[in-house]
């Protein structure tokens, strides 16, 4: 029997109504066990907070004004959903906008009030019933009765996260073991935790890999044979767009290899270009034939020439990946194990125009998807990558712009957005340009002169700390916050958690 949307809506409800991990996992792994194969990755997606086929060209205005009677009795499928947002997404050509909205309200008209209420909020990223990967991670690893360590290693190597909860629901560990780095196929990047101090940061035992840290935008490059591709953080493929990245590795030693580092745009002095000007390359009017030329930078490499190294130390990693990389192509490292040498690498990134140094223990593994104490990332002062909650109508000379932004990180245990500040500091006139067109198309509802936004747009932030305040909810809020730049390289799940800002309030 067909699993109906109602009880993945009510399997939502359930989940939002309790904060307890514990029991949200217990409410997705009793769900797993209703589900038939086909099943299986679509309602993972809808219980992630988005469907498969991600955007489906009906916008956030036109779904809202949607109003159309509700089916009195629940009857629709899940695969039965699933078919109509292929069949709205694919919907392309003259007069395709139309056609989506009237496709989706046919859709809308066999929901009832409940499922139209979910599914709209699915399809605005409203779903925010704390049912995040990790989460969703711990229930397919319950479900299978499998090690959640098992279940979480598969996702880093493949990246859909529907696909693996198939394999360990169906082939159990031994399935989970197959799936390993595939050559021209993302993996999730290793990330980085925040220390306060090069000395903090290199308080670990043993020697460290300090790397300077570019402020560039990460890349994974693939190479088979002569076939590369370059995947961004977010694991979209950006190939078109680097050429000249494509034409350097094809210069490198072996034919079968997986990089990991950051691209950037270099001026005369060899100091780096302005972050956006790298970034140019890959927004939508980004061109592969760009006068000014991108240059990649490796610090990791992943696999050689059928070996795969991930598992491997960094120390190990390093060796090969010298022999593999030009010396022109490799990010700046000191290996030792000295905070004042730390420090010194520190002061000189600083002065070449870098953001900071990366601490590396040599003796960790490559830990996909993680964002661990193996490697730590230290700059001068604080920043985290926040998002957009909402944004006020500027005044004096900036009347007519969106200036002042509302900033929040997301709580993982609520999924839920914390404000913790706003700022119009730091804003050049290009930016209240962009923001003010970009925050328009993202818009929910107006309060005053306040735009409500959909959270999805981030934006770097540099402060001076956190204090505690009772203005704002999660009790906490930033000094002296000025906006460093957007980052359209990465989305709200990539932004730092409010984890992240109560560990430096209580640091």
């Amino acid at each position: 029997m067909s699993l109906l949307l109602h009880a993945i809506v009510d399997g939502s409800a359930r989940i939002a109504a309790t904060s307890k991990r514990t029991e949200k996992v217990v409410v997705l792994a009793d769900l797993f066990g209703e589900m038939s194969e086909p099943e299986v990755p679509i309602v993972v997606a809808m219980l992630s907070g988005e469907p498969r086929q991600g955007k489906i060209g009906v916008g956030y205005k036109a779904i809202s004004q949607i109003d159309v009677p509700a089916a009195e009795t629940p009857a629709l499928c899940v695969e039965d959903v699933d078919a109509s947002l292929t069949d709205i997404a694919g919907t392309t050509g003259p007069g395709s906008q139309a056609v989506r909205r009237e496709l989706l309200s046919d859709l809308l008209r066999r929901c009832t009030r409940e499922e139209q209420d979910f599914l709209k909020r699915l399809l605005v990223g409203g779903v925010r019933q704390g049912a995040l990967e990790g989460i969703m991670l711990e229930a397919i690893a319950k479900a299978a009765d499998l090690p959640a360590a098992a279940v979480r290693r598969a996702a880093m190597m493949l990246p859909d996260l529907g696909r693996v909860a198939v394999v360990a629901l169906s082939d159990g560990l031994d399935g989970l073991a197959g799936i390993r780095l595939e050559v021209l196929r993302p993996i999730q990047p290793m990330l980085a935790k925040t220390a306060p101090s090069a000395a903090e940061a290199m308080e670990t035992e043993g020697l460290s890999s300090v790397e300077w840290k570019l402020d560039g935008v990460r890349i994974q490059v693939h190479r088979a044979g002569e076939e590369v591709k370059v995947f961004t953080r977010n694991l979209n493929e950006v190939t078109d767009r680097l050429v000249d990245v494509v034409g350097i590795v094809l210069g490198f030693g072996a034919t079968r290899f997986v990089l990991d580092g950051e691209v950037m745009s270099l001026a005369v002095d060899g100091k780096p270009r302005p972050f956006v000007e790298t970034m140019s390359r890959f927004g939508t009017e980004g061109r592969a034939d760009k006068t000014d030329p991108v240059i990649p930078f490796f610090f990791d490499v992943l696999h050689v020439d059928g070996i795969d190294l991930i598992d491997q130390p960094l120390a190990h990693r390093q060796d090969a990946l010298d022999r593999l990389v030009p010396a022109d192509y490799l990010v700046s490292r000191t290996i030792t194990d000295q905070p004042g040498e730390a420090q010194r690498v520190l002061e000189e990134a600083r002065r070449r125009g870098h953001e900071g140094i990366m601490v590396k223990r040599l003796d960790s593994p490559y830990e996909a998807g993680r964002r661990g104490a193996s490697w730590l990332k230290v700059k001068p002062a604080y920043t985290l990558d926040l998002v957009v909650l909402a944004v006020e109508w500027g005044s004096g000379r900036r009347t007519g712009k969106l200036s002042n932004i509302h900033l929040g990180a997301k709580d993982p245990a609520s999924g839920e957005f914390v404000m913790l500040g706003k700022t119009f500091k730091g804003m050049t006139d290009e930016m209240l340009e962009w923001q003010t067109k970009r925050f328009l198309e993202l818009e929910t509802h107006r309060a005053g002169h306040v735009v409500l936004v959909q959270p999805e747009q981030v934006v770097e932030v540099a402060f001076d700390g956190i204090q505690a305040s009772s203005r704002y909810p999660g009790g906490m809020a930033l000094r002296f916050a000025r906006v460093k730049g957007y980052r359209p390289d990465k989305t709200a799940a990539d932004a730092d958690t409010i984890d992240a800002v109560r560990a430096i309030f209580d640091g």
